[in-house]
């Protein structure tokens, strides 16, 4: 079994979680991501925002979403308000505006902090991950008879993929904390 690989993928998987929750963190200016995870019901099922409507930064904190279909204009209302993501969506009868607050340095250093709690949970993922994978070679390694200094190899492997992965989830982490911060 490749030991690594197996790390190696859901460690890709838990980082690239972590990217779509840093998406959802507000920096105060308008980022079209920070719609990503929302969903319309459009016709019985639900879509992204970005399948019913086009999505554009007009100005510094507004984003405009102008729906390909005008009958989907209340449903993309009532979807960003349920999401609450912290701006009201105001609704011309063609276009949705979604003006973003100016943050206060309190509420910045706040969010800050909040992009820092959710890397540390990321990291904790990842190192949850490895353990998960050493167990399970340690546990194959006695059942197939696998040699000490193999086994030692794999585990150093492993290792360093772990590092690798928590350094990328430090600089993600740490790149939010700029983008939020900076004025």
């Amino acid at each position: 079994m490749d030991y690594k690989g197996k790390a190696d993928s859901a460690m890709k998987e838990i980082v690239d979680d972590l990217k779509g929750e840093l998406n959802n963190i507000r920096t105060g200016r308008a980022n079209p991501r920070i719609l990503d995870n929302i969903q319309v019901e459009y016709y019985g099922s639900l879509c992204p925002i970005k399948q019913v409507g086009a999505i554009s930064v007009s100005e510094g904190r507004t984003l405009e979403i102008r729906p390909f279909d005008p009958a989907s204009l209340e449903a993309l209302v009532k979807a960003i308000q349920k999401a609450d993501i912290g701006a009201p969506p105001q609704n011309d009868g063609k276009i949705i505006r979604i003006t973003f607050p100016a943050m206060n340095e309190e509420r910045r250093k706040e969010m800050a902090k909040e992009a820092g709690k959710i890397g540390e949970e990321f990291r904790v993922r990842v190192r949850n991950e490895r353990r998960d994978v050493l167990n399970l070679l340690k546990k194959e390694g006695k059942e197939n008879n696998m040699p000490e200094d193999e086994q030692k190899g794999v585990e150093g492997a492993i290792q360093k993929v772990t590092d690798a992965h928590i350094a990328v989830i430090d600089k993600l982490v740490e790149e939010k904390q700029t983008e939020i911060t900076t004025v």
